[in-house]
């Protein structure tokens, strides 16, 4: 188990720490679905992952859920990344529109997430996530809670 304390890093050290580290010993969503922290910079994640069978609704292409947690993950990691060591938030809302299908043959989604509002209570973002062709498949917005250890 990784000896870190991510509760003493700011919000950008501890996410440059999971692109540069990659601790596979952290149960995640981003472990889970394979997501891979691309650019990480203050107020701005680039996420991606590869598109698997696993992913597929009914219909055979990806779920729109897969969409949408990487568009909550980047943002909601954006916002994460304007925080100070000990501060969290959660997300209180996401909206997300859905633009065309992704395929489940291996294809890379990339997802952008970036800050639009950090404030003392509250912060909103804004993403997209982009097929390999550069092509939208889905847009959001999120409004997240910043939960301050005084609150």
């Amino acid at each position: 188990m990784s000896t870190v304390d991510v509760t003493a890093l700011s919000g950008l050290d501890l996410m440059k720490w999971v692109q540069t580290e990659r601790p596979a010993d952290l149960p995640s969503i981003g472990r889970l679905l394979g997501m891979r922290f691309d650019e990480v910079e203050h107020g701005r994640i680039v996420v991606s992952l590869d598109t698997r069978p696993d992913f597929a609704n009914p219909l055979g292409t990806v779920h729109g859920g897969i969409a949408a947690t990487l568009l909550d993950s980047a943002m909601g990691c954006a916002v994460h990344t304007t925080l100070p060591a000990g501060v969290g938030y959660t997300t209180l809302e996401l909206k997300v529109n859905y633009i065309r299908a992704a395929r489940t043959d291996g294809r890379t989604l990339t997802a952008e997430g970036t800050v639009v509002h950090a404030g003392r209570r509250t912060a909103t973002a804004e993403g997209k996530v982009l097929d390999e062709q550069g092509r939208l498949i889905a847009h959001a917005t999120t409004t997240c809670l910043i939960l301050r250890p005084t609150d």
